[in-house]
């Protein structure tokens, strides 16, 4: 499924349900029927979540049966070392011969935060090594990739100053994925980061934090979705914003959670997208 013709569309990420462990993890069966009734056009899943569904005739059987693209997989990894590990480029590759299938999905890069900042340059230096090999070898491919940046205490890339090093680094050929409510925890204000780096933003994560810097459902904390919105749009962006509810209500209830977000999306996001429809 391509993007609506007004060039936005809203996809539903796995992470909510992710958040349960083992019980949703293969499930993308369930999560699909949940996301198409909810009215959502599109899916993100995790690729740690796919389960039988890496198979891409079954992903694409999946889908189809359901109305639903797929917006893009979510590739999360450790990249430790200079180069990446066998594993590691295992893992990399089969997603990306998963995206072949489904022209115009993107591959959403994400690096695994550790248990502290400690060696913080190094570090850094080598995720970014490895998301360069991995996004060279997706191009190569005719995949899309774009880089997501996360906001746990160890995180690499959780500052200003980390996502003004990742980016100066990484190859100009790959996209930016802000996640609002990362940006925030990491301290920034989503609407001028989005702002300052506007030409490189492909793909958008959209979740909430609360007045103490905790995850809230969407709609319910404080970041201005309705601001950055309008900031896309006006400077003619075309790509999915893709909800990725993180609250401990979204971990207790994901099904709820993801009709919580479509709603959302229809009610207040929709008017300002400009389309009469998903």
């Amino acid at each position: 499924m391509s993007l609506p013709d007004h060039g936005v569309g809203f996809a539903c990420q796995t992470y909510s349900w992710q958040m349960s462990g083992e019980r949703y993890r293969g499930r993308l069966d369930h999560i699909a029927v949940v996301a198409a009734e909810a009215g959502f056009p599109a899916l993100e899943p995790e690729a740690w979540m796919l389960g039988g569904y890496r198979d891409p005739a079954r992903l694409e059987e999946l889908l189809d049966e359901h109305g639903l693209g797929l917006a893009a997989v979510a590739l999360a990894q450790p990249w430790r070392e200079d180069d990446e590990t066998a594993d590691e480029r295992l893992e990399a590759d089969a997603v990306i011969s998963l995206l072949v299938r489904f022209p115009g999905a993107r591959l959403v890069l994400v690096q695994l935060p550790g248990a502290d900042r400690s060696n913080l340059a190094r570090r850094q230096a080598c995720a970014i090594s490895c998301i360069n090999a991995v996004a060279r070898r997706a191009l190569r491919a005719g995949v899309p990739p774009t880089v997501h940046p996360n906001s746990p205490p160890g995180s690499l890339f959780r500052t200003r100053d980390d996502y003004e090093i990742l980016l100066d680094r990484l190859d100009p050929e790959i996209g930016f994925t802000p996640d609002v409510g990362h940006v925030a925890a990491g301290g920034m204000d989503p609407l001028e980061l989005v702002r300052s780096h506007r030409e490189r933003v492909d793909h958008v994560h959209l979740k909430d934090l609360d007045s103490e810097g905790r995850w809230a459902a969407t709609g319910k904390g404080v970041l201005d979705f309705p601001g950055i919105v309008s900031l896309l749009v006006d400077t003619g962006y075309r790509g999915w914003l893709v909800f990725e509810d993180e609250c401990a209500e979204s971990e207790r209830d994901p099904d709820a959670a993801a009709g919580s977000n479509a709603r959302y999306a229809r009610d207040v996001l929709m008017p300002i997208v400009g389309g009469r429809s998903w």
